[in-house]
């Protein structure tokens, strides 16, 4: 399924979720159905790399012989493929619409992530660190809720004051705890590490600093969003 089945789909079913849908500007239903594909992006590829990480054995460290490093498999080469379709599209529609969808940290973000995933597929080398990062988007359906309440006037909902609550225990887990987790993973492993092809290694040794920096700096919004949210909902009461 690409991106533009999707997004079509997206506008199909929202006036049906959401009578104010046609009330909405062309920039605003088109950036709601680009969030479409997102949220379906996001949800497979958390669901992929979880499945991979703990409940496959491909990386368990006694169910092969070969370096955690070298293992791949058809699935996560499927995944991996199907997350590189999802960025090449979605920076295409950032490019011709900028910067409605979103300014250059997206095109950052999409950039080093289409990078690394298409390096890891190639060489099939990395790939669990890659999906450790690609489970990160597990955080983006809260964001797009978040972005779909504000639009439809709930920001003063209950609801939108418990996904801000949602997505900031997700981002905190999945964006801030795993990325310190991967980076003490790798250090525990550097000896294979350092087995990966140059441009795979040293990719592994600047692109996931710079989208940890990222996180942190959007972590920081979101927690003072949510503390700004919550503020009011008590003054309200």
């Amino acid at each position: 399924m690409n991106h533009k089945k999707v997004y079509d789909i997206t506008g199909f079913i929202s006036p049906f979720c959401f009578k104010g849908y046609g009330k909405l500007s062309d920039k605003e239903k088109m950036e709601w159905n680009n969030r479409g594909f997102s949220t379906f992006h996001a949800l497979i590829a958390a669901w992929a790399s979880l499945y991979l990480l703990l409940f496959s054995d491909l990386f368990d460290e006694d169910s092969s012989n070969d370096l955690i490093v070298n293992r791949s498999s058809i699935i996560s080469n499927m995944f991996l493929g199907f997350s590189i379709g999802y960025f090449l599209s979605d920076l295409a529609m950032v490019f011709w619409h900028f910067p409605a969808l979103g300014g250059l940290e997206y095109v950052l973000h999409h950039g080093l992530s289409m990078f690394s995933i298409s390096l890891s597929l190639m060489s099939s080398q990395g790939q669990i660190y890659i999906l450790m990062v690609l489970f990160s988007e597990s955080t983006t359906p809260f964001v797009n809720i978040r972005w779909y309440l504000d639009v439809a006037g709930r920001k003063s909902s209950t609801i939108y004051i418990y996904n801000g609550i949602a997505l900031f225990f997700g981002w905190l887990i999945a964006r801030i705890f795993l990325f310190i987790y991967f980076f003490a993973h790798m250090f525990n492993h550097f000896d294979e590490v350092k087995k990966i092809f140059p441009l795979g290694f040293y990719s592994l040794l600047t692109v996931p600093p710079v989208l940890g920096l990222m996180n942190v700096v959007w972590f920081w919004k979101i927690v003072k969003g949510l503390i700004k949210t919550i503020s009011k909902a008590r003054h309200r009461e």
